[in-house]
């Protein structure tokens, strides 16, 4: 099992915001990854890089508790997940998923209080201070005059953003980004991912799934591998993220390319 191999041993899960003891994730009789074992660190960014098809989405909704494991336990704060309410959960954990879900038509900065609900106690309204916290989100993905915007009117980027101002929002300690870059022009993407690493910086757990090694590599401390088949791989960014590594993983030959002190990586 290469995740037994790299990055020697487990980090301890206690005192981790986040870990994984053991955990299988599969689809009927496949088994996508298998005996993951991975504590997630306060102040850090773990980029999760694989394949289509290599269970990244479904790991990710695994540690968000949305599925079960197929075997193991995921821990929150050092006890089961699911040992928790589902709002201490909620105030904890964060999951950003691949596309705005757009049942309903509603502003933007609607949508982002959204994202205050889990801090609110049942029948309460928002309050002048979650307004701020709104606006304020909106602010930090550059959409600070898109209060009163109905989503139905935004581009697909833009409703992306909002999206992600309705994670900030919520303000949870650990935030598990599925595809944060979707629909996003490449100064977004860099303003999305370094907003994501200032706030590891500050001392939060940032899970993200990307399909840009190049990116992955440029934001991340840690890279996990899934390679679709059970087997996964973790360690620092800096050996785990290389040509050879990834060539195994994206079943192509890459080739890393060194532009102003930066690692590009490109299919060979």
């Amino acid at each position: 099992m290469d995740g037994a191999m790299s990055g020697g041993a487990p980090v301890g899960t206690i005192g981790a915001p986040l870990a994984t003891d053991d955990v299988a994730v599969g689809v009927g009789a496949c088994e996508l990854v298998s005996g993951l074992t991975v504590s997630f660190a306060a102040g850090e960014f773990v980029a999760v890089l694989g394949r289509n098809g290599c269970g990244k989405t479904l790991t990710l909704h695994t540690l968000a508790g949305l599925r079960k494991p197929t075997s193991g336990t995921v821990l929150l704060d050092g006890i089961a997940a699911d040992q928790h309410d589902k709002r201490s959960v909620a105030r904890r954990l964060g999951l950003l998923a691949q596309d705005l879900d757009d049942g309903f038509v509603t502003t933007a900065l609607e949508t982002v209080l959204i994202g205050r609900h889990p801090h609110l106690s049942f029948w309460q309204w928002e309050t002048a201070e979650d307004g701020q916290l709104a606006r304020k989100a909106l602010e930090a993905v550059d959409l600070g005059d898109f209060s009163s915007r109905r989503t139905d009117t935004m581009s697909g980027g833009e409703q992306r953003r909002v999206g992600i101002a309705a994670l900030l929002a919520q303000a949870p300690g650990v935030y598990l980004l599925d595809e944060p870059t979707n629909h996003l022009d490449p100064h977004h993407q860099l303003a999305v991912l370094e907003l994501f690493r200032s706030l590891a910086r500050a001392g939060s757990t940032v899970i993200a799934t990307l399909h840009d090694p190049t990116l992955a590599a440029r934001f991340a401390d840690r890279a996990l591998l899934l390679f679709g088949d059970g087997r996964w791989s973790i360690g620092p960014s800096s050996e785990t993220i290389a040509a050879e590594s990834l060539s195994s993983l994206y079943l192509t030959p890459m080739v890393e390319v060194r532009q102003d002190g930066r690692r590009i990586f490109v299919p060979a």
